[in-house]
């Protein structure tokens, strides 16, 4: 069975869904039973594909632009897939886009619906998703989606398809082995203290980082002489504005440090150096930020919004989104209470273990022969 999997989110800044995306990847090209094969529909990025891919994954198909595409598929079926890349039996879209074809059974990922539920927090080109999801589901396409909450979510925007959704949970990446430029004390001289709140991934409206500005200024009004310091580690994505406004008007800026984009080593030490991790979503479909964290051994304090709570149970202190005063609450709690951090490290320990890339591909190895029978 050859599956032809979209890689175009591997170029640029590896976003969540690059890395699941590069994790499936390399998930499936470890099995013997599916020859898997990677395509990008991106005009920019031509030719560097064969460079991001992982060991033992080929690329095929011709150089594409990407909005002359998808403008065709919010209209109509041309062109199918295979007069891009060739013969297939499954199509595989991990970014909530598949493309239509003639013969190859279609899958398409579905990480949450926040383009049809807050288009206000969607840019234009995901504010394009509900159309052309729509359009999958009426040429019979089949939907991955990555929790409970999110086949849920499918459901009730296409009751039809109900029997075409299948819940296939994502993996954890272990972090890379402890060295010098990913240890703990690495961690802390890039933080600048010796004790710091993390937050970790790319800006946008939906992760709420300017309410943990706000948040992480009041709790550090009373910190005594163990201070605390907030760092944020990810690149820019849209909305970012926000965020600056935020640490420009916070009485405690000088505690708070924006890192932007960080590499892997970088993200592994400010995890294993963190005193906790801070991830207030407003909205989420599954939540991969918070499970890095505990396989990092640092206490989480996160919301209950979206999959969240299915997604990492009792082992995160959580509050409700857009919560103010529950979310100094269980910040103060979390930096100042030992024994509830050291509760919550073993606890998010064993729960992060649950999530593995490899039962991953095992799913949706078992969703494509569906598909294809």
């Amino acid at each position: 069975m050859l599956i032809g999997v979209d890689a175009t989110a591997l170029h640029g800044a590896r976003t969540g869904v690059g890395v699941m995306t590069h994790e499936i990847l390399s998930a499936l090209a470890a099995r013997t039973d599916v020859d898997v094969a990677a395509y990008a529909v991106t005009w920019r990025g031509r030719g560097q594909l064969g460079q991001l891919v992982p060991p033992g994954v080929r690329t095929i198909g011709r150089p594409m632009a990407a909005q002359p595409l998808r403008q065709s598929w919010l209209r109509s079926d041309v062109p199918p897939i295979e007069w891009l890349v060739g013969s297939l039996d499954v199509v595989h879209g991990p970014n909530f886009v598949v493309p239509p074809a003639r013969r190859a059974a279609e899958v398409a990922t579905v990480h949450d619906l926040t383009p049809w539920r807050f288009p206000e927090l969607a840019n234009r080109d995901t504010r394009q998703y509900p159309q052309l999801v729509a359009r999958a589901v009426r040429r019979g396409a089949w939907i991955h989606a990555v929790s409970e909450w999110v086949a849920g979510e499918v459901a009730a925007e296409h009751p039809a398809a109900a029997d075409r959704i299948v819940v296939v949970p994502n993996g954890v990446t272990p972090l890379p082995p402890e060295t010098r430029d990913s240890d703990a004390a690495r961690g802390r001289e890039l933080a600048g203290a010796a004790r710091y709140l993390v937050a970790v991934g790319t800006v946008e409206p939906r992760k709420d980082l300017p309410g943990l500005v706000r948040a992480f200024d009041e709790v550090v009004e009373d910190d005594g002489d163990d201070p605390v310091r907030l760092v944020l580690a990810g690149p820019d994505g849209w909305g970012a504005e926000a965020l600056t406004d935020a640490i420009r008007d916070a009485r405690h800026r000088d505690r708070i440090r924006r890192l932007g984009w960080v590499s892997d080593d970088e993200r592994a030490a400010l995890l294993r150096g963190a005193t906790a991790f801070a991830y207030p979503s407003r909205y989420e479909g599954f939540g991969l930020p918070p499970l890095e964290a505990m396989l990092a051994g640092v206490p989480v304090v996160t919301t209950t919004a979206g999959a969240l709570q299915e997604v990492v149970g009792d082992a995160a202190l959580l509050v409700p989104p857009l919560d103010h005063d529950a979310l100094v609450a269980g910040l103060i709690e979390i930096l100042r209470d030992d024994m509830r951090r050291a509760s919550l490290v073993a606890a998010g320990t064993a729960r992060a273990a649950r999530y593995d890339w490899a039962r991953t591909a095992d799913g949706l190895v078992d969703l494509y022969r569906r598909a294809t029978a």
